[in-house]
């Protein structure tokens, strides 16, 4: 970064010893509210300061951006290297000086050399990051579920799952291994790295809005643990009675039953009467054993945003629902060695993509690409919405389809 008002900006990979006051940039540009000792304790364990770079002023951070090395599930059930992006701030002081863009591509640069094919970020302006090629991929579902009114409907053997409480810390081990079972099989899920795990039992009282602490329920099936729900009920009373509220922190099934019996548990706590639900996946068959749907309100918001960084590694990376043999025109401005036309050739058991000269079938940009590449948005909508381009009549219905996934894609936890 050049010179501004003859003060010198310095880009720069972070230093053990500078993570408090580069983490305390970020706090300040979104929010100012400290956190607990024990939310920054942690944080500053999981920071991994090589991958994370900084902005510098003379002696003050003015602008912090880093990457957790993750592995993450695509469609075909791989574990592909992908950088997450997070902790993206620029000072308030210094907007409007292209710091932000300095950042992303050192970071997209620093990615590539990695060796790591994919970068995904949860956005807190979603509107920022497509010019950097990142595209909406995953999306989630938020309800208020009025279980005072609504009524569950459990599949067979729901009855055979024996329920628990148990503090959350004593079964963490449990729990951790019913999370990595099921990690293969939903794409946009991260393999928890250590330290991770602590995340789920962060307790701050300052973030509980006057519920309980951090309560935990495991399932049981012939003795093995194939589940649990983390919760906290916050009490509330009206002039008809009880009216409190369970919000729902985590609920991880290896089974239909399973998930199931923690449900109908969640709905039947005593002295609530509303599920606070937040960020569940979009096809959870919870939705489709209530009785009124209507009454859960259910709202859907963007949530993992996927920027392919290497073409040809990302794309070979993941299997099709169906054989696709097809040309992409890719447009890259960021990442200019993207660009071009790549031969796409997979199908369910793996896949190739190199670059060729034929012509192409489909034209799409980066972020289109970022977009579709999990299965949960679909190329023919994209195109729909004029940013896809078919070039090859036929080509798109046969990438759209191979594009899907059986299973929408799901990001479980934030970072």
């Amino acid at each position: 970064m050049g010179e501004d008002r003859d003060v010198m900006t310095e880009l720069r990979v972070l230093r053990q010893d500078e993570w408090s006051q580069w983490y305390g940039t970020l706090i300040r540009a979104f929010s100012g509210v400290p956190e607990s000792a024990e939310e920054k304790a942690l944080y500053a364990s999981l920071t991994q300061a090589d991958r994370s770079i900084g902005f510098w002023e003379r002696e003050q951070c003015v602008g912090t951006a880093g990457a957790f090395g993750f592995r993450m599930t695509v469609p075909g059930g791989a574990e592909v290297p992908a950088a997450g992006v997070t902790m993206v701030s620029v000072a308030a002081t210094h907007r409007r000086r292209g710091l932000l863009t300095a950042m992303m591509r050192r970071q997209l640069d620093d990615v590539r050399s990695w060796g790591e094919p994919l970068a995904v970020l949860t956005a807190s302006e979603p509107g920022i990051y497509g010019r950097f090629g990142y595209g909406a991929a995953t999306y989630q579902i938020n309800a208020e579920i009025d279980t005072d009114r609504v009524r569950l409907s459990v599949p067979d053997g729901t009855d055979d799952v024996r329920l628990e409480y148990a503090a959350p810390a004593e079964v963490l081990e449990a729990c951790e291994a019913v999370y990595a079972r099921l990690v293969p099989g939903r794409p946009g899920m991260l393999a928890r790295r250590p330290g991770w795990e602590r995340v789920g039992l962060l307790d701050p009282e300052s973030k509980r809005e006057g519920a309980s602490p951090l309560q935990c329920v495991v399932a049981r099936r012939d003795g093995e643990v194939t589940g649990y729900a983390r919760f906290r009920v916050r009490p509330a009373w009206g002039d008809e009675g009880p009216r409190g509220t369970v919000a729902l922190s985590e609920l991880a099934g290896l089974d239909p039953a399973t998930r199931a019996a923690l449900w109908r548990f969640l709905f039947g706590i005593d002295l609530t009467s509303t599920l606070a639900v937040r960020g569940r996946p979009v096809d959870e068959e919870w939705q489709y054993q209530v009785s009124d749907i209507r009454r859960c309100r259910p709202a859907v918001r963007d949530a993992l945003y996927v920027r392919l960084v290497d073409v040809a590694a990302a794309l070979t990376a993941r299997t099709y629902l169906a054989p696709v043999d097809v040309v992409l025109e890719v447009e890259d401005a960021f990442c200019p060695w993207n660009a071009g036309r790549w031969r796409l050739s997979g199908d369910a058991k793996g896949a190739t993509c190199e670059r060729t000269s034929d012509a192409a079938d489909l034209a799409l940009s980066a972020r289109e690409l970022g977009a579709a590449y999990l299965g949960g948005v679909s190329l023919g909508s994209l195109a729909a919405a004029g940013r896809v381009r078919e070039v090859r009549p036929g080509a798109l219905a046969e990438a759209s389809v191979g594009f899907g996934s059986d299973v929408a894609p799901w990001l479980p936890h934030g970072f």
